[in-house]
């Protein structure tokens, strides 16, 4: 059987049931039958070239070991069924949609929500990602998450449950278009099997949603991407987005504020600006209205948003949504904003502000994934299954002590 000769799955396999390949992926490993290991190296050590000569990396902080690693790719590819990909499509709509109006009732509207109890207003309000200085600032449809970058897997039985929400400046993008190019070269027989729906629209998609967010009266509008700068880990995707919409790619030392209104220096002087595309973090927008010791905003930025002269995408303030204690609430967001079910289920989540709760966390660190609310990337998770024990009795004293620090969930296999 060529490469899938000794293999053997465990837990949900994507690829294979019980009874052989599934439907989907029979044109795929009946490919693979064709193929013998050194030849899938030799292709994937093709991919990793092509990613290297191209500049396609990400930065990797905290370790010794060198910062730029090129990407990596698995070249046996997840397909993902039409029918699948319909329900996902749905039930991530409806979970943005929910996020959305719950981040337009809070910061421009009555608060229903937290008035009603339904999300507890002091995790809200003690929330890092919350912004009081977002108050009051409306945004053109109501689309203050414009970019999503949900986390999606299966569980043992092949349920898809998401793991959590990012909505403020969500990265990964550029690398699924690349990733596509890639894997059509490296195994184009595997894919002229499929009729894979294609994702080369993606930058010209982008670029009208955001211009849409431009205030009104603005024919034309112009939009940046305002990038930290080339130390930035997804520097690769700042210049790759800006490239496929064919707009500017920006610092914050080429932008400046004046009367209220956003403007990027050129060459031929002052441009009027009226969306930003932002990939820097909210507190470090404007050294005015945030961290007087940002180097990477525009002095007044906020100013120009609150005037209705520019729109930022996202929205400052999104972060209170990507708290993962405001994570197990989204069940009943989706019921109190759109009266429907929750399409796409949570992961069994655990909140140690809640004493009995906090009580089976403890009781069971060694078997859950505990992690901090307010981090994202992977930073500071501790994998109960896997942790020394010094790992965890340090981890059961941050939870006695500041409970409100973290959650924890059930492992997903």
């Amino acid at each position: 059987m060529g490469i899938l000769a000794d293999y053997k799955g465990f837990g949900f396999c994507e690829m294979t049931a019980v009874d052989g390949p599934r439907p989907h992926y029979r044109p795929l490993a009946a490919r693979f039958v064709e193929m013998e290991l050194d030849d899938m190296r030799s292709r994937s050590a093709m991919v990793e070239s092509l990613f290297r000569r191209q500049g396609i990396t990400f930065a990797v902080y905290g370790e010794e070991a060198g910062v730029e690693r090129t990407w990596p790719l698995d070249l046996v590819p997840r397909i993902i069924s039409a029918e699948e990909w319909d329900y996902l499509e749905r039930g991530l709509t409806q979970r943005v949609r929910a996020l959305n109006a719950f981040l337009d009732d809070i910061y421009v509207g009555e608060q229903a929500i937290l008035r009603e109890g339904i999300v507890p207003r002091w995790l809200v309000e003690s929330s890092s990602g919350y912004l009081p200085e977002a108050h009051g600032i409306s945004v053109p449809h109501g689309a203050r998450c414009v970019i999503s970058g949900i986390d999606i897997v299966r569980d043992g039985e092949g349920q898809f449950r998401v793991l959590e929400d990012n909505l403020r400046v969500p990265s990964g993008v550029s690398y699924v278009l690349e990733n596509r190019v890639a894997m059509t070269r490296a195994l184009p027989k595997a894919f002229s099997r499929y009729r894979v729906r294609s994702v080369s629209h993606f930058g010209a998609s982008l670029l009208r949603t955001l211009q849409a967010l431009a205030p009104q009266g603005r024919a034309n509008p112009v939009v940046v991407v305002l990038t930290p700068g080339v130390f930035n880990s997804a520097y690769f995707e700042h210049t790759f987005l800006a490239r496929q919409m064919g707009v500017e790619l920006v610092e914050g030392r080429d932008l400046v504020v004046d009367d209220h209104k956003v403007y990027s220096r050129t060459t031929r002087g002052l441009e009027r600006v009226d969306v930003i595309y932002s990939r820097v973090g909210d507190r470090f927008l404007d050294p005015v209205a945030f961290r007087p010791d940002s180097v990477l905003g525009v002095p007044g930025l906020m100013s120009a948003v609150r005037s209705g002269n520019v729109s930022i995408a996202n929205a400052a303030g999104n972060g209170v949504a990507d708290d993962k204690g405001i994570y197990p609430y989204v069940a009943e967001m989706i019921g109190f904003y759109l009266g429907e079910e929750m399409l796409l289920p949570n992961v069994d989540t655990y909140l140690p502000w809640i004493p009995d709760q906090r009580e089976e966390i403890l009781s069971r660190l060694d078997e859950l994934v505990v992690k901090p609310v307010a981090e994202a990337g992977g930073y500071g998770i501790v994998f109960g299954p896997t942790a020394d024990e010094k790992t965890l009795e340090e981890l059961a004293k941050s939870l006695e002590e500041g409970p409100r620090g973290y959650i924890a969930k059930e492992v997903i296999q």
